[in-house]
């Protein structure tokens, strides 16, 4: 196997792990918020096993380290509201809300980068339309919340790539995910006395399971999928890696679809949906890069 198979290969394991991510969200039986409590701080703690973080910190300007650690509170945020639509609906919903994220950050990149809004980028937006029309109105109604929760995820993991984008090449990968989930762990560990206080009956102390499937959804899902992501970069093309990664929701999906059983609450008309958004995804990154091959 050459690097770049090697890469790919890697890519896929990752993008792997990260859609087994809603699976492991319903079967931990903790809430959202605590659930992601857990998660980012059992993250946040393998970090410094993989680098010398305490070094490349203090090397940091403090007000670059600051806007890491307010991107952080959006991680945090959007992790609620991911599995917060795990809970509400189920994995697969979940996930497909995720595939608007690209809508969302065709969006929101122009009014950070300050630049005029592509119609390719809002035709994005049109033909992923359909789709979202056909699972909304072929979706149980109580499922409903889980959708406009996925949709707020989808929204602000946009919104938290789109801010990084702007701040990537000013520290290495693993200084800024600890300085991110750190404070994401430190916001909600702020939250979270006044959240058991209004959900006295909310589990906090993990129960059986639930302690393995937090280390594979901390260590496997979210340290190691990174680990991987990142070593895949070095030998395949960005592109070819936002492309692999836009089948996180095929493979959760279809996961769901086999340990979850989630293909008994969910219509024809809601995977037909998901073809058409998906289908929406793929053509506009195809279209992305025959225009960036005909310019080059």
């Amino acid at each position: 196997m050459n690097p770049t198979q090697r890469a790919y290969f890697e890519l896929h394991i990752a993008v792997l792990l990260f859609g087994f991510t809603a699976i492991l969200g319903d079967l931990i039986t903790l809430s959202a918020l605590v659930l992601v409590w857990w998660r980012m701080g059992i993250t946040t703690l393998s970090i410094p096993f993989l680098t010398r973080i305490k070094e490349k910190i203090a090397a940091l300007p403090p007000a670059l380290t600051v806007k890491y650690m307010g991107i952080g509170v959006l991680v945090s945020l959007h992790w609620i509201c991911f599995f917060g639509a795990v809970k509400f609906a189920n994995a697969s919903i979940s996930l497909i809300c995720m595939a608007t994220t690209s809508f969302f950050t065709a969006l929101i990149e122009p009014i950070v980068f300050k630049r005029k809004i592509k119609r390719d980028e809002l035709s994005l937006g049109l033909l992923m339309i359909p789709g979202v029309l056909l699972i909304v109105n072929n979706t149980e109604w109580d499922m409903m919340t889980g959708i406009l929760v996925g949709l707020m995820s989808a929204f602000l993991a946009a919104l938290f790539a789109v801010l990084n984008k702007t701040l990537v090449d000013e520290a290495e990968p693993l200084t800024i995910t600890f300085l991110e989930l750190g404070s994401g762990w430190l916001f909600l560990s702020i939250c979270l006395p006044i959240y058991l206080i209004y959900q006295p009956d909310a589990l906090f102390i993990p129960q059986g399971f639930d302690w393995l499937w937090l280390l594979i959804l901390a260590l496997g899902c979210t340290t190691l999928a990174y680990v991987l992501s990142l070593r895949s970069l070095k030998h395949i093309s960005a592109f070819a890696s936002t492309l692999t990664i836009n089948l996180e929701p095929v493979y959760g999906i279809f996961l769901a679809w086999i340990l979850l059983n989630d293909e008994q609450e969910l219509s024809s008309q809601f995977y037909l949906g998901c073809l058409l958004i998906l289908g929406a995804v793929f053509f506009h990154s195809f279209r992305n890069l025959k225009k960036s091959r005909h310019a080059a």
